[in-house]
């Protein structure tokens, strides 16, 4: 027997930006993530930064921006050496 999902999705991540970077809030822990380290959400418009899910429970996709990070290397930058240069 399989269980049907009832209701809907309502997991939200809490997106706060300012001029150095942006705050997120998912799954009750704050990531921080600067304009530096992470340039692709420099530029991008408001909407687009709040268009994003999160999959499999630690995958955060902006499908509008083409952007993946894992939850893990937000917390362990050490195991992710690849850094994204201009």
């Amino acid at each position: 027997m399989k269980s049907r999902k009832l209701g809907k999705n309502i997991l939200k991540i809490e997106i706060h930006t300012s001029p150095f970077g942006m705050w997120l809030l998912v799954l009750d822990t704050e990531y921080f993530l600067s304009y530096k380290e992470y340039p692709w959400f420099r530029d991008a418009k408001i909407s687009e930064i709040h268009e994003v899910e999160l999959t499999h429970g630690s995958h955060l996709h902006w499908s509008s921006l083409d952007v993946d990070l894992d939850l893990d290397s937000l917390v362990n930058p050490e195991k992710y050496p690849l850094i994204y240069r201009d």
